[in-house]
């Protein structure tokens, strides 16, 4: 089962939107006199990885096959590992004076074409596989509850990555020093004064705003409807 034409448009426009993203890099190293924001690149690179993983799942699915399957399993894990990824994309702004010759309205817009970027691939990865809990038939409240769940491990990832420098690769090159660390941070947690501020403080930007997406997803559908009859 392929996109339906809807998803392809969605999908064609978070292209274009990562399009701008790279205008605004080009014209920022030019800007900038250097590429000292070369990593707003594979950050975005990343960012899409989420949804590729979340459409093979959906695929998957539709094709009549059960979620606990091994290949099931492994998609929904892929998609949950470089999720927080397209979310870190936020986390840039920390280098917004990294540059300081640099125009620093300009850098504001551009950072913020590559988070809003981020923000609108994860989410929209993450609404597909909410929607497949609801329509195999787990109740709204374990739905969101695990939705819940996974932008609390998605902030508490993005506290991994901008604080102690892990990434998603690691979990499979190096799931030693992962493991170390976050068992480290568990039974030390005063040695990481921030953990709890940023995962919370991430907690809770992602949740709003995936509630706002959500509803405005079912207004939406509401309008399309409406449409639709209207036009009978």
């Amino acid at each position: 089962m392929g996109l339906s034409r809807a998803s392809t448009s969605l999908v064609l426009t978070l292209a274009g939107a990562s399009a701008v993203s790279l205008i605004f890099y080009v014209f920022g190293v030019m800007l900038n006199h250097g590429s000292d924001y070369y990593y707003l690149i594979w950050n975005l690179f990343l960012a899409w990885l989420p949804l590729a993983f979340a459409y093979l799942l959906v695929k998957y699915l539709h094709s009549g096959h059960l979620w606990s399957s091994w290949r099931g399993l492994a998609l929904t894990f892929l998609w949950l590992v470089f999720l927080p990824n397209s979310f870190y994309l936020i986390s840039d702004f920390v280098h917004l004076f990294d540059i300081t010759s640099a125009n620093i309205t300009y850098n504001i817009a551009m950072l913020g074409s590559f988070a809003f970027d981020g923000l609108a691939l994860g989410f929209l990865s993450l609404w597909a596989v909410h929607r497949q809990l609801i329509d195999r038939g787990h109740s709204v409240r374990l739905s969101w509850s695990l939705v819940g769940l996974v932008l609390l491990i998605a902030s508490y990832a993005v506290y991994l990555g901008r604080y102690i420098r892990l990434n998603s690769w690691d979990v499979f090159t190096n799931f030693s020093s992962v493991l170390f660390s976050v068992s480290d941070q568990l039974f030390h947690p005063s040695g990481y004064p921030a953990i709890i501020g940023v995962t919370l403080s991430f907690f809770l930007l992602l949740a709003t705003i995936y509630v706002v997406v959500w509803r405005l997803a079912g207004l939406t559908n509401i309008i399309e409807a409406n449409e639709r009859r209207n036009s009978r």
